[in-house]
């Protein structure tokens, strides 16, 4: 069975750290770089997993997708 994949609350500066187990894979600002990290770490299914709003990924002290502190903004979404 695979470790639980933690999202951790936002930083004062933005961006949350990713850690599976034990192993930190980075500071997420968005969806892209969740994914990226994921995909990095072997994750077959990286994007369905972070869109799909999986239960294997633990979103703690903020909302799904919520990557500032506050819970404002930073979903990835921004167009570019």
């Amino acid at each position: 069975m695979m470790s639980a994949i933690i999202v951790q609350p936002a930083a004062a500066g933005g961006g949350r750290r990713v850690t599976v187990g034990s192993v930190a894979l980075g500071l997420a600002h968005d969806d892209r770089d969740l994914i990226e990290f994921l995909r990095r770490a072997g994750l077959e299914d990286a994007e369905g997993l972070v869109l799909g709003d999986s239960p294997l990924i633990e979103w703690r002290g903020g909302g799904a997708h919520q990557y500032e502190a506050g819970g404002g903004g930073g979903d990835g979404d921004s167009g570019d």
